[in-house]
């Protein structure tokens, strides 16, 4: 079996399908069905052949399916498009959200291929109460509308923008997920462990500290794990910054650090450098841990061979008066036996109580 993978948007997340009887090369635009809808996307894996023991999803929890069709020309201009009814839904619920005044920030809008549903990216600092911005944009679009909230970091994939390094963003170029990130790769590669130089544009640790920090330890010797326990009150260093720990719990693996910004954060041990290395005690993830050995049960005694005791008939027979029973039951005449037929019958009791 063939699967080719379709990237939707730039530096999104690859979808794989599977190819139709069309004849289908590398950049070419299909169309296929996710589960936003109907979408128009570009091939970014060629049409390659599965092994048998190969086992690949469309989507997390999806099954493999064949593509919809090969885009026409005019579906490259209905693409077009939408991408620009998106720049006109993008005002409208702007002037819509300064009309409800909610604390809401909008980041990016994006139409299905069939315009079955329109998406809206905001960022807030907690909930928002959205529904009636939801009705009025449902009166006005006449379709489907979803308002998703997303992160900082989807913020920066969105949006774009220049790193630190003067190239393009790579979450916004061509990464597909996000990749977990965390200051200890910072300090195996002895780099700055400044926030400000090792963050990113969304305020976050940079992706590319996870590039080579596999060459650092790719030839290193096996060792323990050994995170470092904070202790309250000492000093030390996260990604957002320098600050104070609060609060140490033992049970979830983590501290609330209060920051010298006045922010108040909750990090994990393995998250956390400490200022001096004397306010932190040392903690084995994976501690050596002798094999028990097996435990061999004790020895059973040995019991003396069994030996039968002689009968004592002597005995015996005195006690029960074994042979005295023999002897009667021996002198005893025979008792004549009856027929049935001839025996009397018993007469019914009388009952003298009437």
């Amino acid at each position: 079996m063939q699967i080719i993978g379709v990237r939707i948007k730039k530096a999104g997340r690859i979808l794989f399908f599977e190819p139709n009887d069309e004849e289908l090369a590398k950049g070419d635009f299909v169309l296929v069905e996710t589960s936003r809808g109907l979408e128009c996307g570009k091939i970014v894996v060629a049409p390659k052949e599965l092994s048998a023991d190969e086992t690949i999803e469309s989507e997390p929890g999806v099954p493999l399916k064949k593509i919809y069709r090969k885009a026409t020309e005019r579906d490259l201009i209905q693409l077009e498009e939408n991408h620009e009814e998106e720049k006109r839904a993008f005002e409208i619920c702007l002037e819509k959200i300064k009309e409800h005044g909610l604390p809401m920030k909008l980041i990016n809008v994006e139409f299905t291929f069939d315009v079955n549903k329109i998406i809206f990216f905001f960022t807030a600092d907690g909930r928002v109460d959205f529904r009636e911005l939801v009705r009025d944009l449902a009166s006005i679009f006449r379709t489907r509308i979803e308002l998703r909230q997303v992160g900082v970091r989807d913020e920066a994939k969105l949006l774009g923008g220049m790193g630190g390094c003067g190239r393009p963003l790579c979450c916004a170029t061509f990464l597909g997920d996000f990749i977990p990130v965390s200051i200890r790769m910072a300090k195996d590669q002895n780099l700055s462990l400044n926030p400000t130089k090792i963050s990113g544009v969304c305020g976050r640790l940079m992706c590319c500290l996870k590039y080579e920090n596999d060459l650092y330890c790719e030839n290193c010797p096996q060792q323990n794990n050994v995170t470092f326990r904070p202790r309250q009150g000492s000093r030390v260093v996260v990604a957002d910054g320098e600050g104070k720990v609060v609060a140490v719990s033992f049970s979830r693996r983590n501290a609330t650090i209060l920051l010298d910004t006045n922010k108040t954060v909750v990090a994990g041990w393995e998250d956390i450098l400490p200022v001096n290395a004397e306010d932190f005690e040392a903690v084995e993830d994976n501690p050596p841990v002798e094999e028990p050995k097996p435990i061999e049960p004790p020895p059973k005694p040995e019991r003396p061979p069994h030996v039968e005791r002689p009968r004592k008939t002597e005995n015996y027979n005195r006690r029960y008066n074994r042979r005295e029973n023999i002897e009667r039951k021996a002198e005893r005449p025979e008792r004549p036996t009856r027929p049935r037929g001839d025996r009397t019958r018993r007469q019914p009791k009388r009952d003298y109580k009437k």
